[in-house]
């Protein structure tokens, strides 16, 4: 009983003080949706992507044709030129998978790219969530459309359409801001 004495004063001291703190939240998600500038990056991703699977489904065609014809022909071949051929297929389909790792890979093209053109919008959005934080008086702002489960948030303290409106950009009523985490 002792060991929980310094814990049970801990929380009894901080409680006034935890209540003191003002917390609000927004929506990344709808937020980013209704900036111009996101909508651009998306169209430019989805337009890169395309090109890339592209080259990628190219390749793969070529190594199908390669072994299309190696199953076609396989017969008249001799062991020397069987083997030549199996590889010629073999390093076409590593190439495929070499290239696609490269473009959509973890580490890939694709993922740097989208990551180093959303890091200005994303920090736009950082100073006006922190401009309108400051501007009226919350201590803290959630991001309610990432891991943090809401099981309820009072709509007055939805900085959502603050944050927009900092941003510059024309808000409407969306009705649908106001999720639950149930």
């Amino acid at each position: 009983m002792t060991r929980f004495l310094p814990v049970l004063a801990l929380l009894l001291l901080a409680t006034p003080l935890a209540a003191q703190q003002q917390i609000a939240h927004v929506d990344s998600e709808l937020i980013l949706s209704r900036l111009p500038e996101f909508q651009s990056l998306q169209q430019e991703i989805e337009r890169l992507t395309t090109q890339y699977q592209g080259e990628v489904d190219a390749l793969d065609r070529e190594a199908e044709a390669l072994a299309s014809e190696f199953a076609g022909r396989e017969l008249l071949y001799t062991d020397q030129e069987r083997r030549a051929k199996q590889g010629e297929i073999q390093a076409k389909r590593q190439e495929s998978v070499a290239l696609r790792r490269r473009y959509f890979g973890p580490q890939g093209e694709l993922v740097r790219d989208q990551q180093q053109r959303l890091r200005p919008i994303q920090e736009r959005v950082l100073d006006a969530v922190a401009t309108v934080a400051s501007e009226t008086g919350y201590d803290y702002v959630l991001d309610r459309s990432g891991e943090v489960v809401f099981l309820f948030a009072k709509p007055q303290h939805d900085l959502t359409e603050r944050v927009l409106d900092e941003l510059g950009v024309t808000s409407t009523a969306t009705g649908g801001t106001n999720r639950s985490g149930l």
